[in-house]
């Protein structure tokens, strides 16, 4: 039989996403957008769970559940309910892990997915965004070009999470081909000669706590062994879709969390000596958030479908993509409008979300499927 639900060891694993969610994330949210700081006791619980160490195989270490797209989206969305800034901080290095899982070679999952398993966090991370306004992933500007055995590698990537403190970068270049199926990922360690990371010179609209950096290559010189995939290389494709659907999953989660604050709030609130949720403008906003996030997830979910199966999953994150940045907003603004002057103070989390919205809807490198 055909199934549209998640099976009875993904729900255990989103309840139990969902506690973590709802007890240590939203707890300390506003604080930590508020001092733009990051906890580190909070990255090592969220690490204990085994959320980036459960899909690496037991042969390298891990907890051997299995790679899966569509669990991957289902803890993103409980994480991006809890406070999507966090959540990303969270499962930075499953965008160095999951591109490791699915392209890296024999050697190279020998040599990097043990780092991942032992019990304290471990910071890696993808550098993909570059810093100019027609950013377009399959017209990078950072090159990769063959010398001696190995590669030198040149260019800028920005809003760059947790690099300051990763072991290991994975920058993705442009190599011989044209468009996504040219690109190229390197293994690249923090300490590279010519490798250079500052804080990033942007002010962001949201995700204050997530801390985020400039990365320059100045013919940063790797060996063969650092490109990923070995001489096979990546499915440039997959590496895109894989990062877009899950700042989807994300986005959900948090369109999510203003849909279930907004509705108690305006069956409490009374105006005109009736609660707002009776006025029919109040109504029809709260109705069309849950259309809207039911529609979210289904996209989200065809994608990580489609992703986990091997197929090509462009079309799937293309139409997620663009629905889901569209309709956060949209809900996210609702959201305000509900809880009228209470939306502006930061009494409420409301408009924390709505800048956290606007910032995931611009910045997709920041988790993985």
């Amino acid at each position: 039989m055909i199934s549209f639900g998640p099976t009875e060891e993904q729900e255990l694993i989103r309840q139990t996403v969902h506690e973590f969610a709802a007890g240590e994330m939203r707890e300390i949210a506003r604080a930590c957008d508020e001092k733009h700081e990051l906890p580190e006791e909070l990255l090592q619980k969220s690490w204990e769970l085994g959320l980036v160490a459960g899909g690496i195989p037991e042969s390298y270490g891990g907890g051997g559940i299995g790679r899966s797209p569509i669990t991957n989206a289902l803890v993103l969305e409980e994480l991006g309910w809890g406070d999507a800034p966090l959540a990303a901080a969270a499962m930075t290095p499953a965008l160095f892990v999951q591109p490791i899982l699915d392209f890296g070679t024999d050697e190279q999952k020998q040599a990097y997915l043990p780092l991942f398993t032992g019990s304290k966090f471990h910071a890696a991370t993808l550098a993909l965004l570059e810093p100019n306004f027609t950013f377009d992933p399959g017209n990078l500007r950072t090159v990769a070009e063959p010398k001696g055995t190995g590669f030198s590698l040149t260019g800028a990537k920005r809003l760059v999470p947790l690099a300051a403190s990763a072991s290991h970068l994975l920058v993705v270049a442009r190599g011989a081909r044209d468009g996504l199926a040219g690109l190229e990922a390197f293994i690249v360690p923090r300490d590279a000669k010519g490798l250079s990371i500052a804080p990033a010179a942007e002010r962001t609209l949201g995700f204050q706590c997530l801390p985020r950096f400039s990365v320059t290559l100045d013919r940063v010189e790797v060996p063969a062994e650092a490109r990923l995939g070995g001489e096979k290389g990546i499915d440039g494709a997959r590496l895109v879709n894989s990062v877009r659907a899950a700042s989807c999953a994300l986005a959900l989660g948090l369109a999510r969390g203003v849909m279930e604050l907004a509705i108690p709030y305006a069956k409490d609130r009374i105006a005109f000596e009736q609660p707002i949720a009776q006025k029919q403008a109040i109504a029809f906003m709260l109705a069309e958030m849950q259309i809207e996030v039911s529609s979210m997830r289904h996209l989200v979910w065809k994608a990580a479908s489609q992703l986990e199966n091997g197929l090509d999953a462009t079309r799937a994150t293309t139409l997620a993509q663009t629905y889901v940045n569209r309709e956060v907003m949209k809900i996210a603004d609702n959201g305000l409008q509900v809880f009228g002057g209470h939306g502006f103070i930061r009494e409420y989390p409301v408009e924390m979300w709505y800048r956290n919205a606007r910032a995931l809807t611009v910045n997709e490198a920041v988790c993985a499927l």
